[in-house]
């Protein structure tokens, strides 16, 4: 999806990090109260540390939700995360992206338009009304309310099983988007196999199935991915185990399904933070995930040691878009009384949204 951030102005561009540093805890400072800065797991250093709450992304709209004193919610993350906040949040709260480039490439993976596209090429070929639409979190507000509008739920990496296992007692079949391997592994975790899942190619007709395939399928996981995540490769996992025999390997869902039939655990984000914690000193652990969130796991591990799976992953070009020259620049704004890169979520879109999160909350 095209989003345009304008260039900063070359004060923020030229400034040195003491210069950008004094500029935010001054604003900070001035707005006190009235502001309340989120910094989801994967940010910079140089953002998080001036992150009054961290997390995943739901968790973070939810403590915005918390704070009806926060005039100004400046979401350190992505895209799809600020319009979950602005969902959550009370009218009077504004919601920031400081970077409007700032996305999550999965999430842009599937559109309102395609979804659309395939339930009504699935409605000619099934009984439409024995399918259960569910998305990840990592998703448009707009894909929120489709699902919420068509009996579905939305899901996150933590939950996700739990929440297809209520689809199915609903329905005969799911159609999973837009990240096929939290669908994939999900499903194995129920006991389904590969014969129970097809893969939906949007850019394809009837998603490049047959009737047959529709017919067949229990779950229908749509064709997108993390791009950080389809990275890692069962050759990292045997190659960490050649060099570390003793050594741990975490994964994130959202990789493929042959590395996390690998890996010594699997789970979410924050599940990922609990096995280092709980992992014994002097472990050597590999994970599965963003590098960022890697790094600062292992600065704040000290006695154990903790490395990417993948020794040249590369960070996500779009979560890792704020820094803090923009933080600067929205935080200033805010104290001149300009609230710049908005996010917001219309009534209809919201309302559609919010029923598909509350019966996610409902089904976990």
């Amino acid at each position: 999806m095209l989003r345009i951030q304008n260039r900063l102005p070359d004060r923020y561009l030229d400034a040195t990090p003491e210069h950008l540093d004094e500029w935010i805890g001054a604003a900070k400072a001035t707005l006190g109260d009235r502001v309340f800065v989120l910094g989801h797991h994967y940010q910079r250093d140089e953002v998080m540390r001036w992150a009054d709450a961290r997390g995943d992304s739901f968790r973070l709209s939810v403590l915005a939700q918390e704070r009806p004193e926060a005039d100004y919610i400046v979401f350190c993350g992505v895209h799809f995360m600020a319009e979950s906040a602005d969902i959550l949040t009370a009218d009077h709260q504004q919601v920031v992206l400081p970077d409007l480039n700032a996305g999550c490439s999965m999430a842009d993976m599937a559109d309102i338009d395609e979804v659309t596209e395939a339930w009504e090429s699935l409605a000619d070929v099934v009984d439409i009304e024995r399918v259960v639409p569910i998305t990840y979190m990592n998703s448009s507000a707009a894909l929120k309310a489709f699902v919420g509008e068509h009996g579905g739920a939305v899901c996150t990496s933590t939950n996700a099983k739990a929440v297809l296992e209520w689809a199915l007692a609903k329905g005969d079949k799911v159609l999973f988007f837009p990240d096929q391997h939290l669908g994939r592994n999900s499903g194995y975790a129920m006991g389904y196999t590969e014969d129970d899942m097809r893969v939906w190619n949007p850019r394809l007709e009837l998603g490049g199935l047959t009737e047959a395939d529709c017919k067949d399928a229990t779950l229908l996981l749509w064709k997108g991915h993390c791009s950080v995540h389809q990275r890692f490769r069962p050759e990292h996992v045997e190659a960490f185990r050649a060099e570390h025999p003793d050594g741990i390997v975490v994964a994130h869902p959202e990789c493929a399904r042959e590395v996390c039939e690998l890996a010594d655990q699997v789970g979410s984000t924050d599940y990922i933070i609990r096995a280092i914690e709980a992992a014994p000193p002097g472990s050597t652990i590999a994970v599965g995930t963003e590098i960022h969130l890697v790094n600062r796991l292992n600065e704040e591990t000290p006695d154990k040691t903790v490395l990417s799976l993948d020794p040249l992953v590369c960070p996500c070009s779009t979560m890792f878009r704020i820094d803090a020259p923009h933080l600067a620049w929205v935080l200033e704004s805010l104290v001149e009384g300009r609230v710049v890169n908005q996010i917001t979520v219309d009534p209809e879109t919201t309302t559609w949204a919010k029923v598909a999160l509350e019966r996610m909350l409902a089904i976990t």
